[in-house]
């Protein structure tokens, strides 16, 4: 576990610079918006494609693994809705719901990739990226349905078409595996300019996690951010990394998947959350609480899974 641990300690000090930037006076507070979109729409994507497209998925499950990893997905999702009746039997309300379901089925890719590549290199960085793939449309779809079902929002599938088809993460995983898939070259002056982009995605993006976190309000936490926190850090693993050893999945590439099971929930949802009427406040407490307590998690969830994977 020590390993594990120092592993991620790295990741995690970038997150604290981040959270600790966000308060100094050395920065202009006027300049988080602009990065966070700078990360969001063209480093992040940078990031995917130069991965996918470059990728050697020779020897990766990748069938057993989309059953596994989007089987969880859909099993979670299920259960939340399932749930709904009696949070707001509780007094939740429809968007806090939102947040709550957001929270719970989205993972920070930023920092799985960035222990993926510190823990198991080139492979982990590659399978996570698949697995990133995999989840990116199914995620979004759930959750932006929720938002669009629970928040008396625009609704009509054209407006959900736009949104998932306008979606920077997926146009550019698309568009890897495509170029992937089909033995396309991309021209190398390019190409290296987009991997340029892609090495300074990890380090700024968990720059930008720690920005975005709320320490006031993840220090009174609500039941129910709580309850987020339970479901994503352990509920999630148990789902994905369960359903991925049945399906005959083992050793490192197994270990990958519950690394993106084991991370807290994405920054990206909060700007959802704060377009389409849901909880955004909630979002960044529910997000601070789980970046912190994942911290311990994740080298649990990573032991654990050592064990199941090695038998």
């Amino acid at each position: 576990m020590t390993i594990i641990f120092e592993s991620i300690l790295p990741v995690f000090l970038l997150v604290s610079l981040g959270v600790w930037l966000k308060r100094s006076p050395l920065i202009n507070i006027t300049l988080w918006d602009g990065l966070e979109q700078l990360g969001y729409y063209i480093l992040f994507p940078a990031l995917l494609f130069s991965t996918l497209a470059t990728a050697d998925f020779a020897g990766m499950k990748t069938d057993a693994t989309a059953v596994a990893t989007i089987g969880s997905i859909s099993l979670m999702s299920a259960a939340l809705l399932l749930l709904w009746p009696l949070l707001r039997a509780r007094h939740v309300s429809s968007s806090a719901f939102t947040s709550v379901f957001q929270t719970s089925t989205r993972w920070n890719g930023f920092i799985a990739l960035a222990i993926a590549q510190k823990l198991y290199g080139p492979l982990g960085l590659s399978l996570t990226a698949l697995v990133m793939t995999l989840l990116i449309i199914p995620i979004n779809l759930c959750n932006i349905g929720v938002l669009i079902g629970f928040n008396g929002g625009p609704k009509g599938m054209r407006h959900f078409v736009i949104k998932i088809a306008t979606n920077p993460l997926i146009v550019a995983s698309v568009l890897g595996i495509l170029i992937n898939l089909f033995g396309l070259t991309v021209y190398d002056p390019v190409l290296t300019a987009i991997e340029m982009l892609a090495q300074a995605s990890l380090s700024l993006g968990l720059v930008m996690v720690g920005a975005g976190l709320k320490v006031a309000d993840a220090l009174r936490p609500s039941r129910v951010a709580l309850l987020t926190v339970f479901l994503k850090l352990i509920i999630m693993p148990v789902f994905m990394v369960g359903g991925s050893w049945l399906l005959g999945i083992r050793g490192d590439a197994l270990l990958v998947i519950a690394l993106g099971a084991g991370v807290p929930t994405a920054m990206n949802g909060y700007i959802l959350a704060k377009q389409m009427g849901g909880d955004a406040p909630l979002y960044a407490a529910v997000a601070t609480i789980q970046t912190v307590v994942s911290f311990f998690t994740i080298p649990l969830v990573l032991t654990v899974t050592g064990y199941i994977a090695a038998g």
